[in-house]
């Protein structure tokens, strides 16, 4: 009881201290209040677009083993990866067979055209020849998907992205209608679901038709990307060996060379993204840091200022009988209550701060408890440490010298 007595008289103090002060204080504290105001703004700016990233590399397909003739990272050696073989249906037809841990394999080819509709043209349209494989996460909300029969009859019908469908029939219904591609109609059997941009590219202006269409329009010369669905992530692994496998066996890779083809996955994007924000929350708390060393400095000075001007009153209450532990969790309170009212308001400040972006910016804020945590804990051991040296000194002051002093 007389611990909490002691702590609630040393916040009052410090407050009032604060209050007479208003200037001294605003000043002591803008060091602290700039450096909790940019870890927690900067802070919860990073953790919204961590949450952002993931969502995006989720809806993507974090189950999902991307074949190609690329590696999405280590492109160092450009010449090499140009030469190699293209992928192709020889590829997709093997993995279909062989493939054990596969749920679903699908072939994709994609270019960009302009799509027309009556007096209407959409350009930049994304045409993906596929099959009817399920390996993405982009279902149809109005009509069906691609069947075998239209991929294997290469019937002239497609599934066009929410925006596709939108921007050329406004308030009609698109679905049993007619859009031409490369001077042929295709009747349309489906209308993706509304998914927007991913890094940057608009996911709804796509259009699906059967892979076998796609090559009799845009020629089959082309190298294909196969997307290998995977029953769960506890088998990716084990998938990715068994897909190496049946490929250097299907394109004849001699056992002392190398691959020529690429596995990627979203796990690659996302560790190189978690690299990247590592050295961002590194610079975050180098900036705080700097910024809390400030206010700390200030916090110090401030409590040697409140110390001489007390000195009487430090005299007095040890002639009374107050200890050096008394005096010592007095002003360490007041140093750590000066720092804690500055961390509080650079709290509010950080969290307004991100939502202003948010809300003027596509940059995401996330308020989360770990960011309050770090907050108060970055202001209270400023607090306890700048304080600790006023608080000691005050408690080795000797009674008879404070008395008289002047």
């Amino acid at each position: 009881m007389g611990i909490l007595i002691e702590l609630w008289e040393g916040i009052k103090i410090a407050v009032s201290a604060l209050w007479v002060n208003k200037l001294r204080a605003f000043l002591t504290l803008l060091g602290m209040i700039i450096g909790v105001t940019t870890v927690i703004g900067i802070f919860s700016l990073t953790q919204g677009l961590d949450q952002a990233f993931s969502e995006e590399i989720s809806s993507l397909g974090s189950d999902i083993l991307y074949v190609q003739k690329f590696p999405w990272m280590n492109n160092d050696n450009l010449d090499e990866y140009r030469n190699r073989k293209d992928i192709t249906m020889r590829e997709v037809r093997a993995l279909k067979k062989y493939c054990k841990f596969a749920v679903a394999v699908s072939p994709s080819v994609a270019t960009r055209r302009t799509v027309k509709r009556g007096n209407k043209s959409l350009k930049g349209v994304t045409i993906n020849g596929t099959d009817q494989e399920k390996t993405s996460s982009a279902f149809p909300e109005f009509g069906r998907d691609l069947s075998i029969v239209d991929v294997n009859n290469r019937r002239n019908v497609c599934v066009i992205g929410w925006e596709v469908a939108n921007r050329l029939f406004e308030n009609e219904d698109p679905l049993g209608q007619k859009i031409k591609l490369a001077g042929h109609s295709f009747r349309i059997i489906g209308i993706l679901e509304k998914r927007g941009d991913i890094f940057g590219q608009n996911q709804d202006t796509e259009i699906k038709i059967p892979i076998g269409v796609f090559f009799k329009l845009f020629g089959s010369r082309r190298g294909l990307t196969i997307s290998v669905k995977v029953a769960h992530a506890e088998v990716m692994d084990a998938a990715k060996d068994e897909i190496r496998g049946i490929l250097r066996r299907i394109r004849k890779v001699p056992p002392h060379k190398d691959d020529d083809f690429a596995i990627n996955q979203m796990d690659l994007i996302m560790n190189m993204y978690n690299s990247l924000t590592g050295a961002l929350y590194a610079a975050i708390i180098g900036v705080g840091a700097i910024s809390l060393l400030v206010g700390g400095i200030g916090i110090m000075n401030i409590m040697l200022v409140s110390v001489t001007e007390r000195t009487k009153e430090i005299g007095i209450r040890k002639a009374l009988g107050a200890k050096r532990r008394n005096l010592l969790w007095q002003f360490l309170i007041e140093s750590i209550t000066i720092s804690g009212i500055g961390g509080l308001i650079g709290i509010a400040c950080g969290f307004g701060l991100g939502a202003m972006i948010a809300a003027v910016s596509p940059l995401p804020s996330t308020v989360s408890i770990g960011s309050i945590i770090l907050g108060v804990g970055f202001s209270s051991a400023v607090g306890i440490f700048f304080g600790l040296y006023p608080a000691s000194k005050a408690a080795r002051l000797n009674p008879i010298d404070a008395l008289h002093y002047e």
